[in-house]
């Protein structure tokens, strides 16, 4: 995975342009929880319409670069249960990978809102597994069994070097992994390397992802 200096440097924007990424290089970064709220939708707005903007054919490129480092990362995948996700906005797409860990040995898994303001539940799917729409209308497994994931893969909006995750604003995956303790899952980010930040500026409820995979490496902090 590299050094933390190295695989910083590997995504950090010229220092000439840093400011036009985050505004605490401007002197105005965000103090209050309600000033953040509002910096964090609108990165969110600006990252998620450039990820859009990438051409599909490049996307999947990216993703297939994406899914290999993914594979070294997590190791021999035989008997674990490893939790991805159904793409969704220009999200890497990997459930090709997810077929191949399968065949590997391991127990791949979807996540699943099943509420407003509550968990995440993970339950078993692998290509050919029907399928039904749930919220927000993203297929989830219709049928799996509901496991407790060894490896949790969760696309980013934004990250940066401590590896914490802009999510889309919901909350689902930091309060599904707070209510995950003590079981100890791997969390693996992922997103393409344009949507790095010299910062998210976390908060106390914010759970850094162990690393941080794009189609130039992984990141670890």
């Amino acid at each position: 995975m590299g050094g933390e200096d190295k695989e910083s440097g590997e995504f950090a924007s010229p220092p000439c342009s840093l400011h036009e990424l985050d505004p605490a290089f401007a002197g105005t970064a965000p103090r209050q929880p309600e000033d953040i709220a509002a910096w964090r939708k609108a990165e969110r707005e600006r990252l998620i319409d450039e990820r859009l903007a990438i051409p599909a054919r490049e996307r999947l490129a990216m993703s297939e670069r994406i899914a290999a480092h993914l594979e070294a990362a997590i190791g021999d995948p035989a008997g674990l249960v490893i939790s991805a996700y159904w793409p969704f906005r220009g999200e890497p797409e990997l459930k090709p990978l997810l077929g191949k860990l399968a065949r590997q040995g391991a127990r791949t898994a979807l996540p699943v809102v099943e509420a407003k303001a509550q968990p995440l539940v993970f339950r078993l799917w692998q290509s050919g597994d029907r399928i039904e729409r749930g919220i927000w209308n993203i297929p989830i497994p219709a049928d799996g069994a509901e496991v407790m994931p060894d490896v949790v893969i969760a696309p980013v909006v934004g990250f940066d070097p401590q590896c914490y995750r802009l999510g889309y604003g919901g909350g689902f995956f930091d309060r599904t992994l707070a209510a995950m303790q003590p079981h100890r899952a791997r969390l693996f980010g992922v997103g393409y390397a344009m949507q790095a930040m010299p910062t998210i500026h976390p908060q106390p409820h914010d759970i850094a992802m162990d690393c941080v995979a794009t189609e130039s490496g992984v990141l670890a902090p």
